[in-house]
């Protein structure tokens, strides 16, 4: 049975709108010529991201000898590209850190998950000394956020049937619901008014050569959530059920020319970053 767009995205949830403020402040982060004055005006508005700033800005991390007492001296402390992905990270973390039972990952498996993908994604795109590790980023956070659609349909759903032992979970997604999780996470990535390139990344990211001759401009971006997201499944980091089912495309190795040693670093960074990211939103800074 198929399903529309909007009723499959109900089955998630209320998609829920990234806050205006933090909206406001990333958009000014993209602009080049932005002061750090300017963001700061913004963040200082709302308290919780206020305090964001401020408690990791404080944080023994960053090891300043006097306590940062503004929004505006925190976000001159992080810098403006740390800034950005606390606000990215913080927005969708509520979203992405609950249990899928339908994938079979508990609570705060997918936000790992995700938040592995997002640096694994960046780490690549910087190896290669290319421009769009932020864009990577954010495509890689954002990769798996259509399986929160599909999975309270798939916890009725007998997928231990032999016909199904053959099949990736993508298959089975597009022959129950008309769609797969990339697919409608796209549609929801576009619903947030996120670029259309990251749009395509989302949509593309299990099957780079799939990606059609108009959008083979992306194919890099695609190719490095694409293989940091087989690392975290080689890692066995929210695999869930069909983790194992998504093999490394062809076109997304020969476009990386990764080796093993660099895929060995990649792991170990992502391992170290994770750590970092979870600290970031669970406030624990003394874990760092």
């Amino acid at each position: 049975m198929a399903f529309t767009v909007d009723q499959l995205i109900r089955e998630a949830g209320d998609l829920p709108p990234m806050p205006q403020v933090a909206q406001r402040a990333l958009s000014l982060i993209r602009n080049p010529d932005t002061s750090v004055n300017s963001v700061a005006g913004v963040l200082a508005v709302d308290q919780v991201l206020s305090g964001l700033i401020l408690r990791w800005a404080n944080s023994a991390y960053y090891g300043m000898q006097h306590r940062i007492a503004t929004v505006q001296q925190g976000v001159m402390v992080l810098g403006l590209n740390v800034v950005r992905d606390l606000l990215l990270a913080s927005a969708v973390a509520p979203y992405l850190n609950r249990a899928v039972p339908g994938y079979d990952l508990k609570r705060g498996d997918l936000w790992r998950h995700s938040m592995g993908v997002a640096i694994g994604a960046k780490w690549v795109a910087e190896r290669h000394g290319w421009k769009f590790g932020d864009e990577a980023y954010y495509a890689g956070l954002l990769c798996d956020i259509g399986k929160l659609a599909f999975e309270k349909l798939l916890r009725g759903t007998d997928t231990s049937q032999p016909e199904w032992n053959k099949a990736s979970f993508l298959e089975l997604e597009r022959a129950l619901f008309g769609i797969d999780h990339a697919m409608l996470g796209a549609e929801m990535a576009r619903r947030w008014r996120l670029p259309e390139h990251l749009v395509h990344t989302i949509q593309y990211h299990h099957d780079p050569a799939s990606l059609p001759p108009e959008l083979r401009a992306s194919l890099q971006i695609v190719a490095s959530v694409h293989v940091a997201d087989a690392a975290m499944m080689m890692m066995g980091i929210g695999i869930g059920k069909d983790g194992l089912r998504y093999p490394f495309e062809p076109i997304a190795l020969s476009c990386l020319n990764l080796n093993d040693q660099d895929m060995v670093e990649l792991v170990e960074h992502i391992t170290t970053q994770i750590s970092i990211a979870e600290a970031f939103i669970s406030g624990d800074t003394k874990a760092l």
